[in-house]
Parts: C-alpha cells; structure tokens; sequence
C-alpha cells in the first residue's frame, strides 16, 4: 500500500536524508514531500536536487531558501550553493520555477512557513506560506507581539510546517505540526507519515553549516564577478569581511584592497590622459571639433576638458566598474593597467 511522508527542512543533509528513508523503508511507489528548503547550509544541496528531480512520487515546495535562489537574493548560504552547482545553477532555477507553494492531501495541509488561520487555503499569499522576510512581516503586523499563526489554528485538518527551528522534537500545537528539527545545525532530521501523522526521526552527524561557512569562504570569494561590481559595492564587501581572522581570507582581502587602489589611479590617470588629449585635439581639429569628438565614446569627458569642467567624480560615476575603467584605459592605450590576482 502506497504511503505518503512529509520530510521537515533538510538543507542539504542528503546522507541523513537517505539514512531516513532507509529507517522508513520508503518503497518506490511511496510519495515523498519536502517542505521546501531543500538546499543551503548543508554539505551535499546538489545531490538533494538530483534527487528530488529525478525521482518519482515526490513533491518539493517552495521555501525562502528556494525562492532566494530563484529571485537572485543570495546571501551567503545561497553563494555557497551556486558556487557549488557550476554550470548547471540556471537549470537548477529554472526547476526551482515548477514548485508549489503549498499542497493538500485528504488527511493535512502541507506548507513551507506560515498559515493564515483565518483565511482558506487558495487566499494565503506566497509569501506567508514560503516563509520570506515580508511574509513575517506582515503577520507581524496581524498578530498580537509573541504570538504565532499556530496560536490561532483551529482548524479540522493538521496542518504541517517548517521553516523555523523548533528543537529536536515536533512542535505539535492547535493540530499544527513544526517539524523542522535543526537538521543542518547538527539536530534532527524529521518526517511525518500519512495519515497516521507518525513521527520518524535520525540524528544528523555533525553542524554542516558551521563547517560549511569556513569551508566556503575562499571559493565564494573567488567565484565572485568582481571586475563588474560597483566600485563602492567592492569597497564594502571588502569593510564587511575585514574581521575574517582566517589566514586565506585576510590575504584575498589584501590583494583586493591593493587591486581596486590600483583601478582608483588608473581612474585619476584617465582624467589626466584625456585632458592631455584634450588639447591636442582641438589643435588637429580647429574648425570641426564637435563633429570629430562625437565620434567618440567617451566624447563626453573630452567636452568637459574642453570647458576645463572635467572632474575626477565625473569619471569615477561614469566608470563605477573596474572593468569600465580597464575598458577606456586600454582604448586610450594607457599603460600599467592592473589585473587582479587569480584572473591571470
């Protein structure tokens, strides 16, 4: 016969995620469904979404941590992730755009995050059930300081949840059940069973997430699109991870902080290169300099040397890339023009 198991928060934990259904004795006709936050913080996300998109009889919702990766938000658990996935991150969002917010069965409604109580099922709002920041928020906003959505449940049909840790057991309240048990900080990795609302549990090995952070820090580092950041975005990346003790980071940081000096004077040497040229331009073309300088793609700096108008805050807002900076300087040919060390 044919069961269904609802499987609490797993990110990333996919070895005690295989221990689980081997503890269940999950057959191939069984129907898995994760709640949603199936990637991040553990050692093994690429693994867990082959298997959810390559297995029969499953069904994955979505949760934040999804609908970061899918709407581009990437803090520094979801950097790890697409630094981990390579080439094949866009196939894993393009995937991430089939899940479901929510699903019903004849025995419990199944959610990432949160439930309005007073509202059915297809009038809760995407944010509420997958969790994200304006989701809480706004239910912030409707129940009263230190009450949850779960307080005021009372429905007829179990409805069970994810999202926030809540220990190593079930949280079971007002037929509600919160069974993310804390499995990427070394907690447990929980599953309910259908309909008998059976609990099965494994412990995870170890805190994924805590080795993961050090473990991480340089690839994502590296995998970073520096030379197409902001300037000022660089700047405060690099102000950010300046308490970073680590060996390796330090020594990253340094060379980014002497590499983006080196593009802020190849910015002033652009403003003095084009006001050099300036000059002698107007001297080549003593009746028709408009029409000669229109031509050219930076012709809006040689207009204001012209006028000895030209500011170095005119080029750095302009040029607010390093590769801005790199792309004029070579094609006014100017020397010494630095690479930042690992793109050699």
């Amino acid at each position: 016969m044919r069961k269904t198991y609802v499987i609490g928060d797993i990110h990333g934990c996919y070895d005690e995620f295989m221990k689980l259904l081997e503890k269940i004795e999950v057959t191939d006709d069984d129907l898995i469904i994760s709640l949603g936050d199936i990637v991040d913080r553990g050692n093994k996300s690429v693994e867990l979404y082959h298997y959810f998109k390559n297995r029969k009889n499953v069904l994955v919702l979505m949760g934040n941590h999804e609908r970061k990766h899918l709407n581009g938000v990437l803090n520094y658990s979801q950097e790890i992730v697409k630094v981990q996935f390579q080439d094949k991150y866009n196939e894993f969002r393009a995937w991430l755009k089939t899940l479901p917010y929510f699903y019903e069965t004849d025995s419990a409604i199944i959610v990432h995050a949160f439930f309005e109580h007073d509202k059915k099922l297809y009038e809760q709002k995407e944010e509420v059930l997958s969790g994200t920041t304006s989701g809480s928020k706004y239910l912030e906003q409707k129940y009263t300081k230190g009450k949850n959505w779960s307080d005021y449940y009372d429905g007829t049909k179990p409805i069970i949840y994810g999202h926030h840790v809540v220990g190593d057991i079930p949280k079971i309240k007002n037929n509600t059940y919160g069974i993310d048990t804390g499995a990427c900080h070394g907690g447990m990795l929980t599953a309910i069973e259908l309909p008998s609302l059976t609990i099965h549990q494994v412990k995870v090995e170890k805190d994924y997430w805590k080795e993961e952070q050090i473990k991480w820090q340089i690839p994502v580092l590296e995998a970073k699109d520096w030379e197409h950041m902001k300037i000022t975005q660089i700047q405060k990346q690099i102000e950010k991870l300046d308490y970073k003790e680590e060996h390796k980071v330090q020594d990253f940081l340094l060379k980014q902080k002497k590499w983006i000096k080196e593009i802020e004077n190849l910015q002033l040497s652009i403003k003095t290169h084009i006001e050099y040229m300036t000059t002698q331009l107007i001297k080549k073309y003593p009746t028709n300099f408009n029409q000669e300088i229109a031509k050219l793609s930076f012709r809006t700096f040689v207009f204001k040397a012209k006028s000895n108008n030209l500011e170095l805050e005119d080029i750095k807002k302009t040029l607010n890339t390093p590769q801005k900076v790199i792309d004029l300087a070579h094609q006014l040919k100017l020397d010494s023009i630095p690479i930042r060390e690992g793109t050699r």
